[in-house]
Formats: C-alpha cells, structure tokens, sequence
C-alpha cells in the first residue's frame, strides 16, 4: 500500500453547460470539470455555477458524480451552494483537452465575533496524471475523521487495511480480476468496487449528514494529484 497523490478522469464526457456557445467554444480547444458531490449539510439540491451559470438546473444529489462537462479554456470560477450552508468557490485552470475533478463537501466553521459557527462548502481538486498501474483502488477522503481505516477483501477472502488521511490520496492494488469487491469500515460496509477490465478504480470517501462514513465508487483511466 502506498499513499500517494494520485487519480482520475473518465472516457465518457459529457456537455452540460447551460450556454451552448460556451460549449460549442470548449469542444474546440477547451477543458473539463467533474463533480463529485460530498455536501452532506443542508437542505435541498446542491447547485454548481461556471462563471456564474449554472451547470444543471436541477442540482445534484449527495453521492451524485458527473461525467466531464465542457468549460472554455483559462481560468474558470466553480461556485457550489446548497441552502443552510454557506458557499463554496474555487478557481480552476482549464487547459485543452484536461479534466479537473471538484470535490465539494461540508466543513464546521468555528464561531467567531463576526459571525456564529456554521458549515461551508469547501472545495477538494483533483488534477489528471497519466496512469502507472494497470488496476488500481485510489481512496480519497473528505470525511471530518482525520483518518479513516478501510479495510478491502482480496479474492481468498481475507481484509487487508488501508488508512485514508483527510483529503489525502491512498492507492491499493485490486487483486479480483472481475466482479465486486467488498469494502467495509469499522462503522459497517462500503459500497463495493465493481471491477471488470483493467483501469484506476476511485473510492470517495465522505461523511453523510449523521457523521457516518459513507462511499462512492466510479471507474476512470487516468490518475489524479490533490491540488
């Protein structure tokens, strides 16, 4: 096991933006967002915004992930806001033909004599890397546990540990040539990993809004770095 900062894109793209000038321009020479959402705090969907236009009208769920969404080249704005928390935003270099993988979630904000204590959307960055392993598990965490112990299931069935710092990466050889890996914590099972052909395997790690660890798995062929 090896911890390292390593991850993600996905083949499948997909063009979401609400403008389609914006589209038609970031197809010819521009870039990709993703999103996966980790935002447990709040009420309602949560909303993404480009450049102050909104991605989807109708928001995303908690656990929802995108495929690529279509973002005109250069420095780009990513506004996330959910009602009862306060928004989060971050600035994205969009550069030709590369994905930036955004992972919004919910941090505690201590009170201070400006205002009292309230939760806020922060923003993890994924940036691409090309891949050096042929299948690989890549476990990222947003939970609020400084550390969270995953244990997987190789094919004999025996439960090997891995550890997950906060917003940290940790990258695992999956052994199964095919079917679902099981995973748990020692709050109780995981989503497993369903494993078919060779590729990077990306577990999010988040809390859901009881504080218990939850999971999101997707499939992508490229590696990532937390930015």
């Amino acid at each position: 096991m090896k911890t390292i900062s390593k991850v993600i894109t996905n083949g499948l793209i997909a063009c979401a933006m609400a403008g389609a000038s914006l589209c038609a321009q970031s197809a010819a020479k521009g870039g990709f967002v993703r999103l996966a959402n980790a935002v447990a705090k709040g009420e309602g969907p949560l909303t993404m915004q480009v450049d102050g236009g909104n991605v989807n009208e109708k928001g995303y769920k908690l656990g929802d992930v995108t495929g690529g969404i279509g973002v005109a080249s250069g420095m780009r704005t990513v506004r996330f806001s959910r009602a009862g928390t306060k928004a989060g935003s971050t600035r994205v270099q969009v550069d030709g033909n590369e994905t930036t993988i955004l992972i919004p979630f919910a941090e505690k904000v201590p009170a201070t004599d400006e205002e009292p204590a309230h939760w806020a959307i922060r923003v993890l960055r994924l940036k691409q890397q090309d891949p050096e392993e042929e299948k690989m598990a890549t476990f990222v965490s947003v939970s609020r546990n400084p550390e969270v112990k995953v244990e997987m299931r190789d094919p004999e069935g025996k439960w090997k540990p891995f550890f997950v710092k906060r917003l940290a990466i940790t990258q695992a050889p999956v052994l199964f040539p095919r079917g679902y890996v099981p995973l748990r914590t020692a709050q109780g099972d995981l989503a497993s990993i369903p494993v078919a052909s060779k590729g990077n395997y990306v577990v999010l790690l988040y809390d859901d809004d009881e504080g218990k660890v939850r999971s999101v798995n997707f499939k992508d062929r490229k590696f990532l770095s937390a930015d």
